[in-house]
């Protein structure tokens, strides 16, 4: 089975090898059909500490590493924005 890939903003990196990624998506509303945003943060495993703080990054799904981290981080998508 595939590994899902989501691409998101970096919100925090100060944590040891963790970033906290906010992906966002877009959803219509239920009853009224007007377009929303949601968002989720997860915890992903960054080993060297390259992500920063407002970069745009691709975490993939991967084996729990922590209570919290069951990502990690692939690459950088658009590379240092921020």
């Amino acid at each position: 089975m595939p590994k899902r890939i989501l691409t998101g903003t970096v919100v925090s990196d100060k944590n040891d090898k963790t970033v906290v990624v906010k992906v966002e998506r877009k959803v219509a509303h239920p009853l009224y059909g007007k377009i929303i945003r949601r968002s989720k943060k997860y915890h992903a495993h960054d080993e060297a500490n390259t992500a920063k703080e407002g970069q745009i990054v691709r975490i993939e799904e991967c084996a729990p590493i922590s209570k919290n981290k069951t990502w990690r981080l692939v690459t950088d998508a658009a590379g240092s924005e921020g």
